[in-house]
């Protein structure tokens, strides 16, 4: 490359056209690494160009950073949140999802109330309008309702279906394990009662019909029954419907004389008013768990994500949708 010798006597390098944001590295190179670290593993990419693991990742750091600070939420008025593990028995990190254009927008470590304030944070400084957050989707965790009761005046919370049914889920089978010790033919059943039906093999459809038949009045196939009943509940047609089939459920289930589904359906009136919302927003984190379910699958099939930082990255880098063209203007060239 050409070099100029300064006045004050210091050599300078001139920069050309097409050199990349790393040193070393041309601009269609760095775009061509882009687009092999979103399909494989980075460690992978790294064995491929011949270019160190360290290299790569402050690399995706850089481009994720600019990227990120061209980013407008101004348009942003719907939110899922969620937290996920690094690993098993490690610290969390907590999503923020734009749920309409299902992409990740925010990440940060923990799980607590904090949280929502760093989000708020960072919607501000990209162009977001707090205010204009309307709603709210995530699970019953009292350190996300008092983030959002503090950060988003105008956000209503929508409690996620599926967070709730982990809930229900976990009281079935209590019951089944409570069961279990009077009645060996529950064992090995565990998913026939937490499974949806459509979801089910033939052969557990068949184990299914014989253990609700041979047992009809057996504690699991109870509280099986109470957890369908719940899933019942939103095929209601309007709000009032809704309500009445909300109320007539808890009915039953406080009455069931099973203490596991019993505590749930405490849990779940404590928060019906996020539960009913959801016939007006019709919103959840199904986007989110897919989302979380990408970032988890990449983590299982590759090594460098024990860090924080690292893992943020692959979590913008798969999910953040963001414009690497605003940084690299050759990444339409691959």
């Amino acid at each position: 490359m050409p070099r100029v010798k300064l006045s004050n006597g210091k050599t300078k390098v001139i920069k050309t056209p097409w050199e990349g944001k790393s040193h070393g590295f041309t601009l269609l190179f760095e775009a061509l690494l882009l687009q092999l670290c979103q399909a494989m593993p980075v460690s992978k990419v790294g064995d491929i160009t011949s270019t160190s693991d360290d290299k790569l990742w402050s690399m995706l750091d850089r481009y994720i950073s600019h990227a990120r600070e061209f980013e407008n939420f101004e348009y942003i008025d719907t939110i899922g949140i969620d937290e996920t593990s690094r690993a098993r028995g490690h610290e969390y990190i907590t999503l923020f999802v734009d749920i309409k254009k299902r992409r990740t927008v925010f990440v940060t470590a923990g799980k607590d109330s904090t949280t929502v304030k760093r989000f708020k944070d960072d919607f501000v400084e990209h162009a977001g309008d707090i205010d204009n957050i309307k709603d709210i989707s995530c699970d019953m965790s009292p350190a996300f309702i008092k983030g959002v009761k503090q950060n988003l005046p105008n956000a209503k919370i929508t409690f996620d279906k599926f967070h709730i049914l982990k809930i229900i889920n976990e009281a079935v089978n209590n019951v089944r394990k409570q069961e279990l010790a009077t009645s060996s033919i529950l064992k090995g059943t565990k998913y026939i009662w937490l499974k949806n039906y459509h979801n089910l093999t033939i052969k557990q459809k068949e184990q299914l019909q014989t253990l609700t038949m041979s047992n009809m009045n057996g504690r699991t196939v109870r509280a099986y029954n109470i957890r369908q009943a719940f899933q019942d509940i939103y095929q209601a047609t309007t709000q009032e419907e809704f309500v009445t089939y909300l109320n007539k459920w808890y009915f039953w289930a406080t009455h069931s004389r099973l203490a596991p589904m019993k505590k749930a359906a405490r849990t779940i009136k404590k928060h019906k008013d996020g539960i009913v919302k959801w016939h007006e927003s019709k919103i959840n984190n199904g986007i989110l768990e897919g989302l979380n379910s990408v970032i988890q699958a990449a983590r299982t099939k590759a090594k460098g994500y024990k860090t924080f930082k690292n893992y943020k990255i692959i979590a913008y880098l798969l999910t953040g949708k963001l414009d690497f063209s605003v940084v690299n203007s050759k990444m339409g060239d691959i």
